[in-house]
C-alpha cells in the first residue's frame, strides 16, 4: 500500500481552520497540521508556541465574530453545548461550523478520529490512539498490584461544588482510583453534577482529593477548612492536590496523556505510602 505524500495530505479537507477550544489546536499540532490553523482560543496553552504563532479570536462562551470571519476559515471547530450561541452567530455569518460534544474517553477518541480524518491523517491518529490504549493497559497492570485502590473526590468547581466530568471519572478508574461520585460522572451536563449537600463528599470519605477549578487556582487550604471536613481521610492526611484544568479538563490529547499520568502518579504515591 502506498502512503500519501505530505503534499497529498495537505490537499485533503479544510485548509483554513479556526479552533474555538484548545484540544483541537493541540491535536492538529500533534498531527503536524498546524499550518491549517488560522485562529485559536485565547485560553490555549498547549502547545505553548501556538499562542505566538496563531491569532487568538475567541474565549469559551463567545468570540470575535468579525475577526473570525475576516480570517476566511473554511471550517470552525468548537466543543460543547455551551458554545451553541457562538456557533449560531458564526453559522449566521455564513461559516461552516462543526461543534462536537464528547464526554467519555471513547467519545474523545472518536472525535480525534473525526478531526484526523478531515485533514487526511487517519493513520497517524490510529497509531497515537493505539499507543494511548497501551499506556492505559500498563497503568491498569501497575494498579492491579496495589493492595487496594484509593477513593478519590475530584472537584471541578468549588461554588457550587461540581464533581468530575465523565472522561475525568473514567480516567480516575484507568489510573487506578475509584471516583466517590460515579453516579454523577455519568451525567453529561455540568448542572447535573452539582453537589447540593456540602457534607456529602465528606461522608464518602475520599482518601485523595484532586481539584481542577476550571481555569482558576485550586485552594487546598480552603477545601480543608470546610465545616465537617476535618476528619475526611484526604484532609487528615494532607492529600489534596491540583491538576491544572488545561491538563485534565480539555477533552483531547492533554487529558489522555498528562492528565491521566498525573492521576496515576498521585494514586501510586498513595498506594505505596499505605502499604
Amino acid at each position: 500500500m502506498t502512503q500519501a505524500t505530505p503534499d497529498a495530505i495537505a490537499a485533503i479537507g479544510p485548509q483554513r481552520i479556526v479552533c474555538l477550544t484548545e484540544e483541537t489546536t493541540e491535536w492538529l499540532y500533534l498531527l503536524g497540521q498546524e499550518q491549517r490553523i488560522v485562529g485559536i482560543s485565547g485560553y490555549t496553552v498547549r502547545p505553548r508556541r501556538a499562542r505566538d504563532e496563531k491569532p487568538r479570536v475567541s474565549a469559551f462562551l463567545d468570540g470575535k465574530v468579525d475577526k473570525i470571519v475576516a480570517l476566511e476559515p473554511d471550517l470552525v471547530i468548537g466543543f460543547s453545548d455551551m458554545q451553541a450561541a457562538l456557533a449560531d452567530k458564526l453559522i449566521r455569518a455564513g461559516l461552516n461550523v462543526l461543534v462536537t460534544n464528547q464526554r467519555s474517553v471513547a467519545e474523545i477518541f472518536a472525535t480525534l478520529r473525526l478531526v484526523a480524518g478531515l485533514v487526511g491523517c487517519a493513520a497517524p491518529a490510529e497509531a497515537w490512539i493505539a499507543e494511548r490504549e497501551r499506556a492505559f493497559a500498563a497503568m491498569a497492570q501497575v494498579a492491579g498490584r496495589w493492595p487496594r485502590r484509593p477513593r478519590v473526590y475530584f472537584e471541578e468547581w468549588d461554588e457550587p461544588m461540581i464533581s468530575a466530568i465523565q472522561w475525568v471519572s473514567q480516567l480516575i478508574g484507568i489510573a487506578g482510583g475509584d471516583d466517590v461520585f460515579p453516579e454523577l460522572g455519568s451525567q453529561r451536563m455540568g448542572r447535573d453534577r452539582v453537589i447540593a449537600d456540602p457534607l456529602e463528599p465528606a461522608r464518602r470519605a475520599p482518601e485523595l482529593i484532586v481539584g481542577s477549578w476550571c481555569g482558576k487556582k485550586f485552594r487546598p487550604e480552603k477545601v480543608a477548612a470546610r465545616p465537617g471536613w476535618a476528619e475526611v481521610p484526604a484532609v487528615r492526611d494532607g492529600r489534596l492536590h491540583e491538576i491544572k484544568s488545561c491538563d485534565i479538563l480539555q477533552p483531547g490529547p492533554a487529558a489522555l496523556t498528562d492528565g491521566v499520568a498525573q492521576l496515576h502518579r498521585l494514586f501510586a504515591d498513595w498506594a505505596h505510602a499505605s502499604t
